[in-house]
């Protein structure tokens, strides 16, 4: 929501001024459509060229996430942790091994479908599983399993950010293919240079319309798409985090409710809930 706001307030600054102080928006209207197919066209080819199949598809994803608020709030982050708390409190109770089948299969686990929001994400799932499965073998201690998990978010991260390199790429090359549109203008209406004086500088005009275009997609709207993106991949990192911190705290032996306060004060201080509401959100949900 706020991204089209954003943009509806550039643009209507942009062209609000423009028309304000005078301007005559016939000639923009009149070359916009060439222009944007010039300049998308050799844009999108370029995009096409320097990615992957697999980052291009995840920069579409990436781009419509943008459109979406986003799903780390306070509820999803305290579901979590009740997640966790409940695991960690049946493994000290009954044993580790009272866990594997939880482990093994979380989508018919009691403890997973109790929070459906975390339970049901695959990333979440998996991540949480394959650490405990790691914790109940018993083959690893907290510094080997520590490393692992260091590794594993540095993979997420890298691949996370491939969307926002590939949409940061298309920002620096958008400007440079506005100026390719103006030159071909420029070339255009030198060729025809015997043309009435009225008539070039309709066509010098257009021609700079390309450079303006250029300047304008670039900084009013991919690098502040990436720049959001690159937020969002942020906040999917944390949550990994959380769940790192957590598991990591019951491996070194502290109790289940002190396990995740240590995963409660890696999250953001904006969707961090208190010391208070997560224990009455345990405590409801036990």
């Amino acid at each position: 929501m706020f991204v089209i706001v954003g943009w509806v307030v550039v643009l209507g600054c942009v062209f609000g001024v423009f028309i304000a102080h005078g301007g005559n928006m016939g000639p923009i209207l009149k070359a916009l459509p060439w222009e944007m197919a010039m300049i998308g066209g050799a844009t999108l080819g370029a995009f096409l060229v320097n990615n992957q199949m697999v980052v291009v598809k995840a920069t579409i994803a990436g781009t419509l996430s943008c459109f979406k608020g986003s799903k780390y709030t306070k509820a999803r982050y305290m579901e979590l942790l009740s997640l966790l708390y409940d695991i960690l409190t049946k493994a000290r109770k009954e044993g580790l091994m009272s866990i594997e089948k939880d482990v093994e299969d979380p989508h018919n686990s009691p403890l997973f479908k109790k929070y459906p929001g975390v339970g049901g994400d695959h990333h979440v799932t998996e991540f949480v599983t394959d650490y405990l499965r790691m914790m109940v073998s018993g083959n690893l201690n907290a510094h080997e399993i520590e490393s692992l998990m260091d590794n594993e978010i540095e993979t997420h991260h890298h691949e996370a950010h491939a969307p926002v390199g590939a949409i940061q790429r298309v920002a620096g090359g958008l400007p440079a293919f506005g100026i390719v549109a103006a030159v071909l203008g420029v070339v255009k209406t030198m060729g025809s240079v015997g043309q009435p004086p009225a008539v070039l500088g309709a066509m010098i005009g257009s021609a700079l319309v390309g450079t303006f275009l250029g300047i304008l997609l670039a900084y009013a709207f991919a690098e502040p798409l990436a720049g959001l993106l690159e937020q969002k991949v942020e906040e999917s990192g944390k949550e990994l985090q959380c769940i790192k911190t957590t598991l990591l705290a019951s491996m070194q032996g502290y109790a289940p409710q002190v396990a995740i306060e240590f995963g409660r004060k890696v999250l953001l201080s904006t969707v961090r809930p208190t010391f208070a509401e997560l224990e009455s959100h345990v405590k409801g949900k036990k």
